[in-house]
């Protein structure tokens, strides 16, 4: 029992925690991509990714592995993100180190989708049963995935200049 949950439904709300946090985190991107504000989304998007890292160490674990580290670092990637925008007001350098965790943190949370797709639809790991960098299924998803947020997460460093909340008249 996790949380008063039997493993398999905590397992089933961390994977809707996760996907829902992952479609928020796109629509953010792509509005980030158009300068658009959107502060309830965002805020979504935030909340469920935070929970999202949060809930994986729920899962029982006998030592540290590879999730537990992506889930430090997505935490820490968030919590710098929510200061820069909630703390600083995405002020100055503050507005591209909001976009640059932000996404990060999103495509961290997409990398892991890839690697439990791969483990668990049966059909995707049977192109890849080993799970390795070097089956060319799972390296090319992978590569695609890595070089479609570099270029987003580039494009939104470069664009996302949001009008702010309170303006001066």
């Amino acid at each position: 029992m996790i949380l008063g949950m039997s493993l398999a439904t905590f397992t089933m709300v961390h994977v809707v925690i996760s996907l829902v946090a992952i479609v928020a985190g796109l629509i953010v991107m792509f509005g980030m991509l158009g300068s658009n504000r959107t502060p309830g989304l965002t805020a979504i998007f935030l909340l469920l990714t935070i929970l999202t890292s949060a809930t994986g160490f729920l899962f029982p674990f006998t030592q540290l592995l590879p999730s537990h580290m992506i889930g430090i670092l997505s935490l820490v990637l968030l919590a710098i993100a929510c200061f820069a925008l909630y703390g600083m007001k995405l002020a100055g350098a503050w507005r591209w180190i909001y976009v640059l965790t932000a996404l990060i943190s999103l495509y961290l949370n997409v990398f892991v989708l890839v690697i439990q797709s791969f483990l668990k639809v049966p059909a995707l790991h049977a192109l890849a049963p080993r799970m390795s960098p070097a089956e060319p299924p799972y390296a090319i998803v992978q590569g695609v995935v890595l070089v479609f947020f570099i270029v987003l997460i580039t494009g939104a460093i470069r664009r996302y200049r949001p009008t702010p909340i309170y303006s001066v008249q």
